[in-house]
């Protein structure tokens, strides 16, 4: 009979031990799907100006079918809206100038270490309010250095009718190769897939 009790309160411990940790907000944090994410500042080395200092600050949250779009079918916004901040800072030795922007995030992709932002220039002392631009990064490993890309340190030309040269519009999440090296600094990237259109 004690043999019989003892099992039993066994059985019964397990059981409790089970609910509980079922029940636990750790298991529901395991659960709950992961958000794209990319955060840091860091320096980079551009080829076509070796001299100049220039640094990136990015702090980008998915926050998918946040942006209602005025497209048809557009209101419940895309899955790769994001919120946030980049501020750019660039420093050219060559003119004693020093151009700042700073932009609000409104796209994010990630895939693997690589991630993919845009975001909409609001404040500038160089004249790019209200132009969409485009940042690439790649959260390095294994001692390889991060890198970033930046839409407007390459090629992003249009061609007009008449053969004329105009810069191009930079779309949502559009952004060139992560080009150049990290100095100093860094950023993580968060990846998470894009979220299933919601019904």
């Amino acid at each position: 009979m004690k043999n019989r009790s003892r099992t039993l309160a066994l059985t019964g411990a397990a059981a409790l031990v089970t609910a509980v940790i079922a029940a636990a907000p750790g298991s529901a944090v395991a659960s709950a799907p992961r958000a794209a994410a990319v955060h840091g500042a860091a320096s980079v080395l551009y080829a076509y100006s070796p001299d100049d200092d220039i640094r990136f600050t990015v702090d980008a949250d998915a926050a998918p079918f946040t942006r209602p779009l005025d497209a048809p079918n557009g209101e419940r916004g895309l899955p790769t809206d994001a919120r946030g901040k980049v501020t750019v800072y660039h420093y050219s030795p060559e003119y004693h100038v020093t151009g700042t922007s700073e932009a609000e995030v409104d796209c994010l992709v990630t895939g693997g270490r690589t991630a993919t932002v845009t975001a909409v220039v609001t404040q500038s002392n160089t004249g790019d309010t209200g132009k969409r631009i485009g940042i690439s990064v790649q959260d390095g490993e294994h001692g390889e250095p991060d890198r970033v890309g930046f839409s407007w340190g390459v090629a992003n030309m249009d061609e007009k009718e008449d053969g004329t040269a105009v810069e191009a519009r930079v779309g949502t999440c559009m952004a060139p190769a992560p080009f150049t090296t990290v100095v100093k600094g860094g950023f993580k990237v968060a990846p998470a897939p894009l979220p299933p259109l919601p019904r």
